[in-house]
């Protein structure tokens, strides 16, 4: 057995070998395999052209010999080979696959071979073969064989399934006339609703580019069904402001899809077969018979399914895991016991090479271009590479958590942007909270803003009691309509009212009142942490109140954290967000606090994430789509350059008394006076009044307190106004004078 070992790495060994020999002498081993492609190309295509040239005597000596002989071998069919050389020209630019420079030497062969066949069963007399020597060589055994007409039927059916191996391609109905013809037709009838998890295969959907020129048709919805066609565009006519009424001269287009990038690369995942015996190889040593199963090529890592043997415990191959990762040399690995849905164990590997999801083809997916949600936004794609979207409105809302440099801001940036390419600004509005400063100002210019993006922990506060206020505001419009939700007020009040009041208008009668229209409003905050540690009561109090009732009023919560601890993601907070998006944490604590569960510390980061939603039972993991601050800019000026003469009603400018950068909600609160977050604030306001002075270490020394609760003090003091700011060592000034204090003095002077 030992010796029997030892040739088998000899012989893998020498083979490595060779490979690598070959790949030296080829000159092409440090290229990119979309570099190599597009090389292999450019030389078909000017192949193709020295054929054609050949054939026009316009390619020398060289050119008008290789033309007598062909025309002798191929006769008529000498034009097969140009015709053969642009397609694997065409095919290597689409392509991007293993062991294709194979796949397609084995197409152009019987491509070529069975086009001489029937081009000399179509075009041959007695005394001239169409196909040349070889066409009248390939055709002669199936004539002796099988007679004219199903030796055509045959070598066609050659024809075409070379043309399908050069593009590796399936076929559709709808590349045939009749069939686009019946493709139209039945394009009329209405598709069925589907799902808001959408799958495709990966490579499929990387290879088939949508059009640069051809934009997703985005469905603009109010909330009612997608089915009714009659009513829909009615309300896409009318919008209401505070002004009156105006009409829409067209229809919301969204950004188009050039601004964004595609999927880029293919993932590089070694030797399947090795790796799934070593697998298998491997549980056998340590007493467990498993079967292999399927394999999943997602972005990030490769998913081996393997069957276990009855009375196997799954405790035993999770047990395992380290065990797996040395015969592997992988690391992390992440083992699924059992996958959902399946009976069936899944060992995630990392791909050596990772692709890069594109935001552009995600995108371009029927299943968002053509949904009807509003709030649907794409999430990634998953272990085996299919497009994965969510439905905000679903969730209805999400907790993104996840250390630095996980992926966490360009997750936010994904869901954003999808938010932007599914709804017009009079559909959805955002709040945006930027504690950092830096990430989500870009947007500070799109329209769909009801203020500019706040990076003040108070203002972020104010917000969420705005927020509060307006959900209460839309629940007293629900009830007085006698209608359960927002979706069902659009379509059973708004719709048929702006559809009254068109056709009023057409008929020349006048129309006052109209429904309000009730945008979807989504709130999304960066940076959960460092607004808890300022105002944590407040903070978690407005999030629980918005998150326990604003699902029916069209209100939604994004917030997120890189600090995934009990005291910034609390229990009422997890409790009321039932969709959880973890990318990578530090310890299996972090991941246990987003999901309940393990195995977020086992991710790769760069985007690579586990998603919980409320109906799911087990995490699902896929790798969200990467997004650049270029596109993001990209994006955000097209939106800001086509409204440009359209500001939001929220900003007031006419009123002096308000500021350009403050909208209507911030002002409205302004006065309102936080609620104090420590029960010895009144204590420190009447000591630091009295004295007439204030710091941290007067406050320890009066209220008996220790430093960290002192300065926490000093600082609501500070925000409230009643005394100045820090200067140095020296004591801060107090704004409010002590009204007691100054008449006692007063009093004594006069006696």
């Amino acid at each position: 057995m030992a010796k029997k070992g030892k040739r088998g790495n000899h012989n893998i060994s020498s083979k490595e070998n060779s490979i690598k020999k070959i790949s030296i002498n080829t000159g092409f081993s440090e290229l990119k395999e979309e570099t190599r492609h597009g090389v292999f190309s450019i030389i078909f295509f000017v192949i193709a052209l020295f054929f054609i040239l050949a054939s026009l005597d316009k390619a020398g000596p060289v050119g008008n010999t290789l033309y007598e002989i062909l025309t002798r071998m191929f006769g008529v069919g000498y034009f097969l080979a140009p015709t053969l050389f642009i397609l694997l020209a065409v095919s290597f630019l689409r392509g991007g696959r293993p062991h294709f420079v194979a796949s397609n030497f084995f197409g152009s062969v019987v491509f070529l071979l069975s086009g001489l066949g029937l081009i000399h069963l179509s075009f041959s007399n007695g005394a001239n073969d169409a196909g040349g020597i070889v066409g009248k060589a390939v055709v002669y055994p199936f004539l002796s064989f099988f007679g004219e007409v199903y030796s055509f039927i045959f070598l066609s059916a050659l024809f075409i399934i070379s043309i399908i191996v050069m593009f590796d391609a399936r076929p559709k109905l709808e590349h045939f006339a009749f069939w686009r013809w019946l493709g139209k037709e039945s394009d009329e009838e209405e598709p069925e609703e589907e799902d808001e998890t959408s799958d495709g295969p990966y490579d499929e959907i990387e290879e088939e580019e949508a059009p640069a020129t051809k934009e997703p048709v985005l469905a603009k919805m109010l909330g009612g069904d997608r089915k009714k066609k009659e009513i829909l565009p009615a309300a896409e006519e009318i919008f209401i402001k505070p002004s009156g009424l105006r009409m829409l001269a067209e229809e919301f287009s969204p950004p188009p899809l050039s601004l964004l990038e595609k999927d880029k690369g293919k993932p590089g995942v070694g030797d399947i077969k090795a790796n799934a015996n070593i697998i298998k190889r491997t549980l056998q040593n340590f007493g467990i018979d498993v079967e292999m199963d399927e394999i999943s090529i997602g972005p990030t890592v490769t998913r081996y399914a393997l069957k276990p043997a009855e009375g196997v415990k799954l405790s035993r191959i999770v047990g395992l895991q380290n065990d797996l990762a040395l015969a592997l040399a992988a690391h992390p690995i992440r083992i699924e016991a059992p996958i959902p849905g399946k009976s069936l164990v899944g060992i995630e590997i990392p791909n050596t090479t990772k692709a890069t999801v594109g935001l552009a083809s995600l995108f371009g997916d029927d299943k968002f271009s053509q949904s009807g949600k509003p709030l649907l936004v794409a999430l990634g794609r998953g272990v085996s590479g299919k497009a994965n979207f969510g439905n905000v409105a679903k969730m209805p809302h999400l907790l993104i958590a996840g250390t630095t440099g996980s992926g966490k801001s360009v997750t936010i940036h994904t869901l954003i942007t999808s938010l932007l390419y599914r709804s017009s600004p009079e559909d959805l509005k955002m709040i945006l909270v930027d504690p950092k400063r830096v990430e989500l100002t870009l947007y500070n210019k799109i329209p769909h803003l009801l203020t500019p993006v706040i990076t003040d922990a108070k203002k972020a506060i104010l917000a969420l009691k705005w927020a509060a206020k307006e959900m209460d505001r839309r629940y007293d419009i629900l009830e007085a309509e006698t209608v359960r939700d927002i979706g069902s007020y659009h379509e059973n009040v708004v719709v048929p009212a702006y559809q009254a009041a068109i056709s009023k208008k057409g008929k020349g009668e006048e129309f006052t009142e109209l429904p309000e229209k009730m945008p979807y409003i989504v709130i999304v905050i960066d940076e959960l942490a460092d607004i808890m540690a300022t105002y944590p009561r407040e903070l978690e109090s407005a999030i629980v109140r918005l998150a326990q009732m604003s699902r029916a009023v069209g209100i939604h919560l994004i917030v997120s954290t890189q600090r995934p601890s009990v005291n910034v993601i609390t229990g009422l907070i997890k409790a009321n967000i039932p969709s959880r998006l973890a990318l990578q944490v530090s310890s299996q604590i972090d991941s246990r606090t987003i999901l309940d569960t393990g195995g977020a510390e086992k991710l790769l980061g760069a985007g690579d994430m586990l998603y919980l939603s409320g109906d799911m039972s087990k995490p699902e993991r896929m790798q969200s789509a990467y997004i650049t601050e270029d596109e993001v800019k990209r994006v955000v000026k097209f939106l800001a350059d086509r409204y440009r003469d359209m500001l939001p009603d929220e900003i007031d400018i006419s009123n002096g008394t308000v500021s350009v950068n403050k909208s209507i909600f911030e002002s409205s609160v302004d006065d309102e006076e936080l609620p104090d977050d420590d029960d010895l604030y009144e204590d420190a306001r009447e000591a630091v009044v009295k004295a007439g002075k204030a710091s941290s270490s007067y406050l320890q020394r009066k209220l008996k307190v220790g430093y960290a609760r002192a300065a926490r003090l000093i600082d609501m003091l500070e925000e409230r106004g009643v005394i100045g700011p820090g200067d140095g060592a020296k004591p801060r000034e107090v704004m409010i004078k002590d009204e007691i204090g100054a008449t006692d003095e007063t009093e004594e002077d006069a006696v």
